[in-house]
């Protein structure tokens, strides 16, 4: 992808892929508690973002674009978001000095791989090879934009299928921002640059 030329769908949902790895690493090498406590908050405002975006966007194309087939891909994946929020929603509020810190952080990263790997071999070559570039490109705006709104901490028993989870995301989304507020975060400068525009 050119610097100049818009992330298509793939190239959006990889990318922050890349960066929730490198916020696990980050609290992982972390030798702090408010270090360790920054990371975190940066991983659960990053994921709880990035899963409902996906569940609100690209999940409706490849079930508009795949038929049955999006159909199942999507329920897969929503079992797999599902276990990745339950355990982000117990991560967010443990502290990193808890001897269940670690243990949870790495069944989040690993349940989390599992799903990334689903997409990236399942999912997303199959909505690609059904769009063209400025199709894959105008989702991934959507995407983009959809993370703007949604809620900024995992709420694993709300909905997850549209339009129940938008509503539930419109609910959620004003109280964990204002929650953010009072929340400590990793300085604008040691984010991904991609992640500092959103700041």
């Amino acid at each position: 992808m050119s610097t100049s030329e818009p992330p298509t769908i793939s190239e959006a949902i990889s990318g922050d892929h890349k960066s929730l790895d490198e916020y696990a690493d980050r609290i992982r090498s972390s030798t702090s508690v408010a270090d360790k406590t920054k990371w975190r908050n940066q991983l659960t405002w990053a994921l709880a973002r990035h899963a409902i975006s996906e569940e609100l966007t690209m999940y409706p194309a490849m079930e508009k674009h795949l038929g049955e087939e999006g159909l199942q891909l999507t329920n897969t994946d929503r079992k797999q978001h599902q276990a990745v929020k339950e355990d982000l929603y117990k991560l967010q509020s443990l502290s990193p000095s808890s001897s269940e810190f670690s243990p949870l952080l790495d069944r989040l990263m690993t349940d989390l791989h599992e799903h990334i790997k689903h997409e990236s071999e399942e999912d997303m070559p199959r909505l690609e090879g059904k769009l063209s570039r400025e199709e894959s490109q105008a989702l991934a705006r959507s995407f983009e934009r959809t993370k703007m709104i949604t809620p900024t901490r995992s709420h694993p028993s709300a909905p997850n299928r549209p339009y129940f989870e938008d509503f539930a995301a419109m609910l959620a989304a004003p109280i964990d921002r204002f929650k953010d507020l009072l929340t400590t975060f990793p300085e604008k400068e040691e984010l991904p640059k991609k992640h500092q525009s959103l700041l």
